[in-house]
């Protein structure tokens, strides 16, 4: 019995974690800036439990009964949470933050309610000592053991809605469990199994329209249909289409429309790569799409291409799916092209190639795991991997809309020893969108482009260099490591843009 009761502790003790990373998660992936939201998600949890804890104290009788029925609570409560809130997402965005909280605060007064009783318990079996120590070994455990799972094997299997469910049918198991081993200390111990069942019931429907419920949910974020839907250890990859038009979100943000990705992918790459006509080795960060290898690949000249991309599932459905791959031209595919999944930054610092050309196409600065790709200290390293006359160029969002962090981004580059060279392009799905080249000598824009190219010619790249008074440079902070100033910037400017 007394291992029995240790394991409980163990089980309680990772549902506990797992309603919060779910929750904190979530909101990442819906509303951005993950640190903000897992430290608020996790600050008011941890406040919740103590609020949980103290109110432990006025439960004198029936100590059994109120842990079992706190552990149907809990699993009904935790277990639907992240279906609640996308449900809430999808249809009323505005009470999202509410829900969330008051989700998150009852979720853990519950569990903070939890472990007194079961310490209670325990101290039947044991002495209050051993009981201590026995308890919070195991949730430490526990909680070890969540932590591990939920990114590498939890989120991306199951989803973060099955996820909370699966943990939900857990806690009830853990009541059921327990109305069945106290059954001699309790009254009426039958209305507590039927509770038990008609929870467990509950979860096992909600478990197997799991899939159901996400696609419904994500079908009213999304204005055209869903024709592809999946969560990796990194981001949630949705695809859309409309007729004629594709459209891949990240977590919830535009990556690109077919109908007009031209655009953006030639101004990229061509007034750059233009401009180089020794080039021969071209390093691509981000961009797993392979669209930007399109363009790059129209130049015979280029020998070798090195995609560095961090989600491996992205370049293997942009190389394999016929209608992703028939979009990029079959880039992904083309032998000069080597594929790498890896973070940027850290294969930057472990490898010493030298490249002419370097794209950098990361998505826009909405948390600080993407800030650092903005970072001085980022731009250092592909300072010290470009060639002589080497040129990289850096998407850095809209001058328009983020003004000023668009020219954080150009201020950064220039306070590593770099001549920038700030342009922009209208891209309708997107609205004025801005790119910076950069390299160790001031740019001169090439004569001539490619055949074929649908946007980009000598008159109209002369044309992306000039901004109106509305786009022209504000001042700006370096973007650093220890500050990540351009993540509070564009916070800013893009909440002003309204939803």
């Amino acid at each position: 019995m007394n291992a029995a009761l240790l394991f409980s502790v163990f089980v309680i003790a990772s549902c506990g974690l797992v309603y919060e990373l779910v929750a904190g998660a979530l909101a990442s992936y819906l509303v951005g800036d993950s640190i903000t939201q897992f430290s608020t998600v996790i600050g008011v949890y941890l406040f919740a439990m103590g609020v949980g804890s103290w109110v432990s104290r006025f439960i004198d009788r029936g100590v059994v009964r109120r842990f079992i029925e706190v552990e149907v609570m809990v699993g009904l409560v935790g277990g639907f949470s992240a279906a609640i809130l996308f449900v809430i997402f999808a249809w009323l965005s505005g009470p999202f933050k509410p829900a969330l909280y008051g989700l998150v605060s009852v979720t853990g007064i519950l569990v903070g309610l939890e472990i007194p009783l079961v310490m209670r318990i325990l101290r039947q079996h044991y002495a209050f000592k051993d009981v201590v120590s026995h308890v919070l070994s195991v949730d430490y455990l526990g909680a070890l053991a969540v932590s591990l799972a939920f990114p590498l094997i939890l989120a991306p299997r199951l989803g973060l809605i099955r996820t909370a469910l699966m943990f939900g049918l857990m806690n009830v198991a853990v009541a059921g469990w327990a109305s069945w081993l106290f059954r001699d200390q309790l009254s009426r111990p039958g209305a507590l199994r039927l509770q038990c069942t008609l929870a467990a019931l509950a979860l096992a429907v909600g478990l197997v329209s799991a899939d159901r419920l996400t696609r419904w949910a994500e079908e009213n974020i999304y204005a055209d249909d869903i024709v592809f839907a999946e969560t990796t250890p990194y981001q949630r990859i949705v695809l859309t289409r409309w007729k004629d038009d594709l459209r891949l979100f990240l977590n919830g943000n535009l990556q690109f429309s077919s109908r007009d990705e031209y655009r953006y992918h030639e101004a990229l790459v061509h007034p750059g790569l233009a401009a180089l006509p020794g080039a021969r080795k071209v390093l691509v960060l981000g961009g797993g799409d392979g669209l930007a290898l399109r363009e790059i690949l129209k130049y015979p000249q280029i020998e070798s291409i090195t995609l560095v991309d961090l989600d491996a599932r992205m370049t293997e459905l942009f190389s394999k799916r016929p209608f992703l791959s028939e979009l990029n031209a079959g880039s992904l595919n083309s032998p000069k092209v080597k594929v790498i999944n890896d973070d940027a930054l850290v294969w930057l610092e472990n490898h010493r190639d030298f490249y002419d050309f370097i794209v950098v196409d990361f998505p826009d600065p909405t948390n600080y795991a993407l800030g650092k790709l903005y970072t001085n200290a980022f731009y250092r390293l592909l300072e010290k991997r470009l060639s002589a006359r080497g040129l990289m160029v850096i998407q850095a969002t809209s001058p328009l809309f983020a003004r000023r962090s668009f020219w954080c981004v150009e201020q950064t580059l220039r306070s590593v020893g770099l001549e920038p060279a700030p342009y922009h392009a209208l891209v309708p799905s997107f609205g004025e969108w801005g790119y910076i080249l950069a390299g160790r000598e001031r740019y001169i824009p090439p004569s001539r482009y490619p055949d074929g190219l649908r946007f980009v010619d000598p008159q109209t790249a002369a044309s992306l260099f000039a901004f109106p008074p509305d786009m022209q440079a504000l001042p700006a902070e370096v973007n650093r490591l220890d500050n990540q100033i351009l993540v509070r910037y564009h916070e800013e400017e893009w909440s002003r843009q309204g939803p």
